[in-house]
């Protein structure tokens, strides 16, 4: 098995480090970026809901960039909400602006009890650009 290609932002946010993962990993042409919260640098949650989910996408486009992608790149999207008919409309707004027009990228949502603290999380796959490196 060859090692994994792991990427990192830049700027890496405490939580890759305690909770021991990589912030995303390289496959073939493939980008599996690792659940993304509304964390601060030190690893502390945005208290206010849609700057949480704002954060979120901002350290998901961090990571995007760290490997040459962007959000045109992403093809699969997978969100999770603490509370997701109080959450829906705030959520949809924030993802808009981030993933612009369609075509659009498939999406699955799934509600859930607990978060480690966060409202809301969001993975996603991407196909790297081959002018990528």
């Amino acid at each position: 098995m060859s090692k994994r290609d792991a990427v990192t932002p830049a700027a890496r946010h405490a939580l890759y480090a305690a909770h021991r993962y990589s912030a995303a990993i390289r496959s073939g042409d493939l980008l599996f970026v690792s659940g993304q919260v509304g964390s601060r640098e030190d690893g502390s949650p945005e208290p206010e809901f849609e700057a949480q989910v704002r954060r979120a996408f901002a350290n998901l486009r961090a990571v995007l960039t760290a490997a040459g992608c962007s959000f045109d790149d992403v093809v699969d999207v997978t969100t999770f909400h603490t509370d997701p008919q109080a959450q829906f409309e705030t959520i949809m707004a924030v993802r808009d602006a981030e993933i612009g027009a369609p075509p659009y990228p498939n999406w699955t949502a799934v509600g859930v009890t607990w978060l480690a603290g966060f409202d809301f999380e969001i993975k996603v796959i991407a196909r790297i650009p081959t002018t990528a490196t």
